[in-house]
């Protein structure tokens, strides 16, 4: 009683606009102050809420968020535990409980977590403990949040809320190893059909945990009944392959992921599959034949073979990931996002009819369907307006693009397509009416005015005002000297406009400024390498910029390059022949092609500078080789 005789004391102290206000006004005063710490709580609070899919329509589901007290009783004796729980709480208990609340408030919390936590051990309610989990999350306590979660378990041991707060709490304090009981509980306490989901938690919140060595550890520990049945196992192991993924155990998620799949091959659960998606690359040679193999199979899901396109569609493997979209259509030609992304990669081909028809009838499929959300409908209806215009312009019908521009009506989207309005006009001549429609959009702020910035630039780089753009560039630095986007920028439209020696001084200062910056030292250097001068700095330079990032297909171009004007063919022909098949881009065509016909290969050069020409038509650096070695393709 001491305890509580201090908080009255200290609250009588300082309330004086409470005088005169009795039992019942205090509470509704301290109510309509204290906010429960609900947003510290989110961030743990997920694996309660998301563990437990959702409840048949027959019963209403049950969550902490939504219910005070989780494991109150249903049936014949609810009454009776209501009954209990009410006159559990006393007057005393009840004044306790709002002078926790009130000292929360004055900036106590320490007094308030000891209050309500003292009225949760006395009254063993689910709600009570939760607040003061609440109150110590906070206060960024996590052995106070320990301390109440396991007072929780202790008072209430069928309590699986009170196990799960333990359990994230654990994670979050990286006491990874105390957890495994604590998991394999859960796992039993929870039905087998229910299993798979909270797998997925499981994975989600121990990829965040600070050992991730450990944790995929721990996870594989406590999943050791699930892996050995063949219902669960590839959901099994896809949790432990993404936590493994996590701690960039690259190796060991994908052996999770063939272990996964292998373990029943004829099951559909394809979370193996989609875990091999994420490692499909040069580095993860496993992965993709994973992939593949589960692809051959009929009833394939939709969402895995979408997945793949899109991997193979950022490779810039395009003519693959058609082939697998036009797979889609065929299979469910009502699901209109392969539609889209089909006309999108038709639209980067140059095929204009086939690109036409296809987003025609995506636009027909979004507007016809009836069950689809308002957002998602304008959202998907945007991005096919876009295309079009986008081939519209291809066609040099400006008029016909900005049709299709007038149809879009999204406000998120409004600056973009002003943008790209104002594109229009400049490629028509209209250069000064481009600029002022740029200028005239709103800018609340320093983003929005950077925004428009780089959106005025770009469409001056896009119609070959290169010396506007410069211009623009050089005016801001003037207020920002030290700016490295605005130095790198200025440096590429110096290169543009044939200043070479102030394009080196540039990035010279910019590698002074920021030596860690790899692009600046690529640039120097394949601009040097280029002009066939000081080839010995030049390779220098892209090896620097190499060693900065060593998986950038287009640094490894560069090196390629260098070695091909050092008449390295052999070197040369290596590298740019895996840069190619890591990224089959037709800048780096252009230059392995060139490789190759001076290698005595001309049918090969051939036969990659024309598909690179039909995925890319209008490159300069393809169009330059081919006409500097007066090759007609």
């Amino acid at each position: 009683m001491r305890r509580l005789t201090r908080a009255v004391s200290k609250f009588k102290r300082s309330q004086d606009d409470a005088k005169g206000l009795d039992y019942y006004d205090l509470m509704i005063l301290s109510l309509s102050r204290c906010r429960p710490a609900l947003a510290a709580l989110a961030a743990l609070a997920a694996l309660s809420a998301q563990a437990q899919p959702p409840a048949p329509a027959s019963a209403p589901a049950k969550s902490p968020a939504t219910l005070p007290a989780t494991e109150a009783k249903t049936g014949p004796g609810a009454k009776a535990n209501k009954t209990k729980k009410a006159s559990a709480m006393t007057a005393e208990l009840f004044y306790e409980v709002l002078l926790g609340e009130i000292n929360i408030r004055n900036g106590d919390p320490s007094e308030g977590f000891s209050l309500i936590l003292d009225s949760a051990r006395r009254t063993h309610d689910p709600a009570l403990f939760q607040r003061a989990v609440e109150i110590a999350l906070m206060s960024r306590s996590g052995d106070a949040a320990l301390a109440a979660s396991r007072a929780w378990k202790e008072a209430l041991p069928d309590s699986r809320d009170a196990r799960r707060f333990e359990l994230q709490i654990l994670v979050a304090l990286g006491r990874i190893e105390e957890t495994t009981p604590l998991l394999r509980a859960e796992l039993a306490a929870t039905p087998k059909l229910e299993r798979p989901a909270l797998m997925e938690v499981i994975a989600r919140h121990y990829s965040h945990a600070p050992d991730k060595k450990k944790a995929a550890t721990v996870v594989e520990q406590a999943l050791v009944d699930e892996i050995r049945d063949p219902a669960n196992a590839g959901q099994a192991w896809a949790a432990i392959g993404r936590v493994r993924l996590a701690g960039d155990d690259t190796s060991g998620a994908i052996e999770a992921a063939i272990k996964g799949h292998d373990a029943n091959p004829e099951a559909e659960a394809e979370a193996p599959i989609l875990l091999a998606l994420e490692l499909v690359g040069p580095n993860q040679p496993l992965a993709e034949p994973l992939v593949k193999r589960y692809l051959e199979r009929p009833g394939v899901r939709p969402a895995v073979r979408m997945g793949y396109a899109r991997v193979l569609a950022e490779a810039s493997r395009y003519d693959e990931a058609a082939i697998q979209l036009k797979a889609m259509t065929e299979e469910n030609p009502q699901q209109f996002e392969p539609w889209l992304l089909l006309g999108g990669l038709q639209v980067r081909a140059h095929q204009d009819e086939a690109a036409e028809q296809t987003l025609r009838h995506f636009i027909e499929l979004v507007t016809a369907q009836k069950d689809i959300d308002e957002s998602r409908r304008t959202r998907a209806l945007t991005q096919g307006y876009m295309l079009l215009a986008q081939l519209a312009e291809h066609r040099k019908d400006y008029a016909g693009a900005d049709a299709w521009l007038a149809r879009i009506d999204n406000s998120e989207d409004s600056f973009q397509v002003q943008v790209r309005r104002a594109t229009l006009l400049a490629r028509q001549g209209q250069i000064e009416q481009a600029r002022q429609m740029v200028h005239a959009l709103p800018a609340l702020d320093a983003d929005g005015k950077r925004e428009k910035f780089q959106a005025e630039v770009q469409l001056l780089r896009e119609v070959g005002q290169y010396q506007a753009a410069y211009d623009m560039i050089a005016q801001a630095r003037a207020s920002a000297p030290a700016n490295p986007d605005l130095l790198y920028d200025q440096a590429m439209m110096a290169e543009k406009l044939g200043r070479f020696d102030e394009m080196e001084r540039l990035l010279l200062q910019l590698i002074e400024l920021k030596p860690d910056e790899p692009q600046a030292y690529n640039a120097l250097g394949y601009s040097l390498a280029d002009r066939n001068i000081r080839l010995t700095q030049a390779r220098e330079l892209i090896r620097k910029a190499a060693a900065l990032a060593p998986n950038d297909p287009f640094i490894a171009d560069s090196l390629g390059w260098v070695e091909y004007r050092l008449g390295n063919l052999g070197e040369a022909a290596r590298i740019l022949e895996q840069t190619y098949k890591r990224r089959p881009d037709p800048e780096i065509a252009a230059h392995l092609g060139e490789v190759m016909w001076f290698n005595n290969q001309r049918e090969q050069a051939l036969a990659i500078w024309r598909k690179a020409r039909q995925a890319d038509p209008g490159n300069e650096v393809l169009q330059e080789t081919l006409k500097r070695l007066q090759v007609k393709l």
